[in-house]
């Protein structure tokens, strides 16, 4: 049997096995439920042929790397390998099963619930990205019930924590777990006909304003923190214009342009009240760094900016400190690799794949940095990531799965 018309007849089983995925919730903060989910993944890559084991991230790490109300949540990362006679290179394939917390009304009550409608799959992790591993599952299920050898060794990582920062999951796969992979798909990063070669970077920073508190009666004896934040965001008004003039073109003939954006997260000091001249404020800023740029110089710049335009605000006293940062990557998509991805996604989708750069980050940059290897992102991607109502398309997700199975028997290395 053709591996195309297998997958196609094991829809029913791809949405059971993603439902299963998705009423785990591994909502990361504070990272719930990760021994679950990957005791899952582990059989259910035991269950298609590989082996598999999980490894649980030392302690000692965990307090290295997380805040104290999270050392009680333990990492683990699950590692599955799968050997062909004769091959002589490597694709590894990697997901991250962390999700995002969940708020507003959904469409079908529970965020979690893996209702099916309309040819649409909905529920938290759907898109992002528990819809690439039920595809993956489904393709590497295919080779083995149809007795087709891939043509490539195969190894799958299943990690933590891309949500936040990834140290604790691709950081600590790529540094620590036995893999050589010569090849790499993160399963994310490209989806439809778009292929990802790379993505922006990010800088996360934490500004506080120092003030002096009074009571509000008489202003005039304290110095207001909220007031001198406003006047420092709204000098990094000048700084977006800047950073605007940054461009890069993407391979697809995109333009992309450098960003800030500022008070994601903000808030008072403690001791706020209604009638207290505030003594501290603090506002976030995402710094998106192009593929192109220098990230340590961004993120210097970004600092010099900001100490410079409060010291031009009266009594305005900043301190800064780095919340979290993950680095830029692009390759430009030359390398055959590259051109047999793009082989089977016209071949499945019957469409001219392009190359796409991401304004998002993900855990390509770990294997294109610190591996050195060529890296592509696809997966079958859907709607409203990160927010109510997240799903993904089933055709997607069946396309994505013949796409996998026909790289996986296509590209030799």
């Amino acid at each position: 049997m053709a591996l195309s018309t297998y997958i196609d007849q094991q829809s029913e089983r791809l949405l059971a096995t993603l439902r299963r995925l998705v009423a785990v919730r591994t909502v990361n903060p504070p990272g719930e439920n990760y021994d679950t989910i990957t005791a899952l993944l582990t059989a259910e890559l035991d269950a298609a042929g590989l082996t598999a084991r999980r490894f649980r991230v030392p302690p000692a790490l965990m307090r290295r790397f997380l805040p104290p109300e999270q050392h009680s949540f333990p990492r683990f990362n699950v590692l599955g390998k799968l050997r062909t006679p004769g091959a002589r290179k490597t694709l590894h394939f990697n997901a991250h099963y962390d999700v995002v917390p969940v708020s507003g009304a959904w469409r079908h009550g529970d965020p979690f619930s893996g209702k099916v409608e309309r040819g649409w799959i909905y529920g938290r992790g759907t898109s992002d990205m528990k819809g690439s591993m039920a595809s993956l599952l489904l393709a590497l299920r295919a080779l083995r019930a149809t007795g087709t050898r891939p043509a490539m060794n195969v190894e799958v990582s299943f990690t933590a924590d891309e949500e936040t920062d990834s140290e604790l999951g691709a950081g600590w796969l790529v540094r620590h777990a036995p893999i050589k992979p010569d090849y790499a798909i993160v399963m994310e990063g490209g989806e439809g006909g778009h292929i990802g070669c790379g993505h922006n970077g990010v800088v996360w920073l934490e500004v506080t304003v120092q003030g002096r508190a009074a009571h509000g009666s008489q202003p005039e004896d304290g110095i207001n923190a909220f007031e001198k934040m406003s006047a420092l965001v709204l000098a990094l008004e000048s700084y977006k214009r800047t950073l605007a003039r940054r461009t890069f073109v993407t391979p697809e003939g995109r333009m992309m342009r450098a960003t800030i954006n500022v008070g994601g997260v903000f808030s008072a000091g403690p001791g706020g009240k209604i009638n207290t001249v505030p003594a501290e404020a603090r506002f976030s800023i995402d710094r998106r760094v192009l593929a192109t740029e220098d990230h340590a110089k961004a993120e210097r710049e970004l600092r010099a900016f900001l100490a410079a335009a409060a010291r031009k605000i009266p009594q305005c006293r900043i301190s800064i400190a780095k919340v979290s940062e993950n680095f830029a990557c692009f390759t430009s998509p030359r390398h055959p690799f590259f051109a047999a991805m793009a082989h089977s996604v016209g071949r499945v989708r019957q469409e001219e794949p392009s190359f796409h750069v991401s304004t998002g980050f993900n855990d390509m940059h770990f294997f294109v940095h610190h591996l050195k290897i060529p890296t592509i992102g696809y997966g079958p991607g859907g709607k409203n990531y990160h927010a109510v109502d997240e799903r993904a398309s089933v055709r997607d997700l069946l396309n994505t799965a013949k796409i996998y199975a026909d790289l996986l028997t296509n590209f030799a290395g």
